[in-house]
């Protein structure tokens, strides 16, 4: 599965890009297993997403829950949870 991945604020500081297009396997079904599989990339993927809890996702550009099917996903962004002030 062909999907483009979109990295914001800390996650684009640690991974060193803000967005790739990657072959990632066709057994991942979630954003949260993506995650995963990012983590084990390198030392920059492994501190984004050393703690999934920590991420927000959205899928195809509408916000989505880490555990949401796949489906049909070509793009996935994650990014912290972003406050107001």
């Amino acid at each position: 599965m062909r999907i483009t991945l979109l990295y914001f604020a800390w996650v684009r500081e640690r991974t060193g890009t803000a967005e790739e297009t990657l072959d990632v396997p066709d057994d991942l079904a979630t954003p949260l297993d993506v995650a995963r599989w990012l983590a084990t990339r390198g030392n920059g993927y492994a501190g984004a997403f050393a703690d999934p809890a920590k991420l927000r996702c959205a899928v195809n550009q509408t916000m989505q829950a880490m555990d949401a099917p796949l489906s049909a996903a070509t793009e996935i962004a994650f990014f912290p949870p972003v406050t107001g002030g």
